[in-house]
């Protein structure tokens, strides 16, 4: 979809939308087309009880004295109330609106719509970036669409008084390339995206400028990474460690560090998960898959940062090689573990693939993604991802960049009792800890692979990483959760 920024009069073809705030018909835009409109358009919206409350949409069709096919009506509320989340909502509903009208293009009337004290720079690109994400679409299967199943809308006009909006959604534009990625590979089905082809995708990131290396079988064997490879042993596919370098900072200085859980289709193992709804388990790479966007984010707006992106990529099978319930498995820091759930596995690949990342990097901070565990959604449903940290600023900062990107992010417990859970009779920890708590114990088995004074957050994205319905900014389906708050967090915390 194309995205233009300018300040010439409105069009006379193709579909306007103007939002108003409550109690605002009489001024800008709407005022101006009503009087064009030889005042059918303040006739529709009386007759509509149409007053610019938050959510309210008149849609006047065909408007007299006008040659626009429509124009669409956007309450917002009382300015007070209306900040950059309201305005990403805004921009989603527009495009969500517009797409199921039909309308092969459209004006955004946004100069001199200046609610909650937004900087209208600032609105027009959040307004833009909205739109574009809600637009997505993952249609590559299917063969047949009905005419009326096709997306027409191809051009949006946003119309402002500012001249900084275009520069600004430019570096957007390359953070929703990254969104997209991750929503692309989260809803690849199993039979296409397993471990070796995920790795090639990253590969491609090359083209970006982005450094990528990718670890097999052989070579992490040799680097001791049994818990990792016991999660893949039973999969037919080669398990997979992938690690992407964006090198845009200071030259030496010590990078960043996302880490991801990459488990392109999870069974269960021999712990054999209920058969209704396994279909899901594709997207249990959906941490792997924010890890891969980000980097792409990073890169193609060229920021001035130094990070890497860490993903271990496997598939939990269960044939007759199978890891067991009652195996024990010696990690690469040297550590046992004992397996009492084969379904416990994003764990144990996150429990290699952070050691290797500290080993390699020397990294400033490390925050693994991870949709580890369903105790979050009980706990948190599809709300928030939760945070495990062991530092204070990288807590608040965290904090900062989800509120940010609307990537929300709820502190959770993790004490010396989580840890106290996974305690083995026969080895150095078990992979479970029992039923209460979990989401906090298997925050604690991943902390035990975290070196003392190493900066570290883990975020649970169980709830987040896939949408069974429309969201503001993302159609049902992968919902790309994380690009925006990991790139939110390094522009804010390592970029000058």
């Amino acid at each position: 979809m194309q995205f233009t920024f300018t300040k010439a009069a409105l069009p006379k073809t193709g579909a306007i939308v103007i939002p108003v705030i409550e109690n605002g018909l009489g001024d800008g835009a709407f005022a101006a087309l009503n009087e064009a409109a030889s005042g059918s358009l303040a006739r529709a919206a009386k007759a509509a009880n149409f007053t610019g409350k938050k959510d309210q949409v008149l849609d006047v069709i065909a408007p007299q004295g006008l040659d626009n096919t429509r124009v669409l009506v956007f309450g917002v509320g009382a300015p007070k109330t209306f900040g950059l989340e309201e305005a990403e909502a805004l921009g989603g509903a527009i495009c969500a609106r517009l797409l199921s009208a039909r309308e092969k293009s459209a004006a955004i009337a946004l100069e001199g719509f200046a609610p909650g004290g937004i900087e209208a720079d600032v609105l027009a690109a959040h307004v833009a970036l909205a739109a574009k994400l809600r637009a997505y679409r993952f249609d590559k299967y299917r063969t047949k669409l009905e005419a009326d199943q096709k997306p027409q809308l191809a051009k949006i006009a946003v119309h402002t008084g500012s001249t900084k909006a275009k520069t600004l959604f430019a570096e957007l534009d390359k953070v929703a390339d990254g969104v997209f990625l991750t929503r692309d590979l989260v809803s690849e089905p199993p039979n296409v995206l397993y471990p070796e082809s995920f790795a090639a995708r990253c590969a491609e990131l090359e083209e970006l400028g982005v450094k990528v290396t990718v670890l097999g079988v052989k070579e992490m064997k040799k680097l001791g990474m049994g818990a990792l490879l016991g999660v893949g042993q039973g999969s037919a596919r080669e398990s997979k460690l992938v690690a992407m370098e964006w090198m845009g900072g200071k030259k030496g200085q010590a990078p960043v560090a996302f880490v991801g859980k990459g488990v392109t289709f999870d069974t269960g193992g021999i712990s054999l998960k209920p058969g209704p709804g396994m279909e899901d388990m594709k997207w249990d790479m959906g941490g792997a898959g924010a890890v891969t966007g980000a980097m792409a984010a990073l890169a193609g707006r060229k920021a001035k940062a130094n990070v890497v992106g860490v993903i271990g990529l496997v598939e939990n099978m269960p044939d007759g090689n199978a890891q067991r319930p009652g195996d024990i498995v010696k990690t690469m820091s040297g550590q046992t573990v004992e397996i009492l759930n084969t379904d416990a596995e994003g764990r144990l690949v996150l429990a290699d693939a952070i050691w290797w990342t500290q080993e390699t990097y020397k990294p400033k901070a490390v925050v693994d993604l991870a949709t580890l565990t369903g105790a979050m959604v009980i706990a948190l449903a599809h709300e928030f991802a939760g945070m495990f940290v062991n530092d204070e600023k990288l807590c608040e900062a965290l904090l900062k960049a989800g509120e940010a990107t609307g990537d929300k992010l709820w502190r959770m417990p993790l004490v010396k009792a989580h840890y106290e859970m996974i305690k083995s009779d026969v080895a150095d920890m078990k992979n479970i800890g029992g039923r209460d708590g979990g989401s906090s114990s298997a925050a604690a088995f991943i902390g035990r692979f975290v070196k003392d004074g190493q900066a570290w957050a883990h975020l649970d994205i169980a709830g987040m990483a896939w949408s069974t319905k429309d969201l503001p900014t993302s159609p049902k389906g992968g919902t790309g959760y994380g690009v925006r708050l990991l790139d939110e967090w390094v522009r804010q915390n390592y970029e000058g």
